[in-house]
């Protein structure tokens, strides 16, 4: 089943989720990186440079870094699934970006895998391994 588990965290996780798009777009670190556990793990094997990156500060000053090629983002993610058991959950999640990047328009879509974990009653992620589905580069505009 796709979506399993109770609604109500099946809801705050969706909202994790939204949480994270939302602060990618408005470039916010600090709500962005509040989307992690402390010792999170984020795995990018499409980008052996960036690699696997462990810890909430790490990830944050990575993810810092990395947000300097992508000006005027315009990032969007929604669930293909949630299971939600107990504390844990694992989603799949997909994810469209748009961005200009030296005179080209980007257009990326991506999945995660995601673990979630339920920390003192609020929703977190524990780790998010991402993976390109697609990729379209074209002149500015197009």
């Amino acid at each position: 089943m796709p979506f399993t588990g109770p609604a109500e965290d099946r809801l705050a996780i969706r909202e994790l989720l939204e949480t994270y798009a939302d602060a990618v777009t408005r470039v916010d670190a600090d709500d962005w990186a509040a989307t992690w556990a402390e010792d999170a793990e984020w795995s990018l094997p499409d980008y052996p440079e960036l690699g696997t990156t462990q810890g909430r500060p790490a990830i944050k000053a990575m993810w810092v870094e990395a947000m300097k090629h992508y000006p005027g983002i315009m990032f969007e993610a929604w669930p293909g699934s949630i299971e939600v058991s107990g504390d844990t959950a694992v989603m799949r999640s997909y994810t469209s970006e748009v961005y200009d990047q030296n005179g080209t328009t980007m257009r990326d879509r991506g999945v995660y895998d995601d673990t979630c974990v339920k920390v003192d009653g609020k929703w977190l992620f524990q780790s998010r391994t991402f993976r390109n589905i697609h990729r379209q580069h074209a002149p500015k505009g197009c």
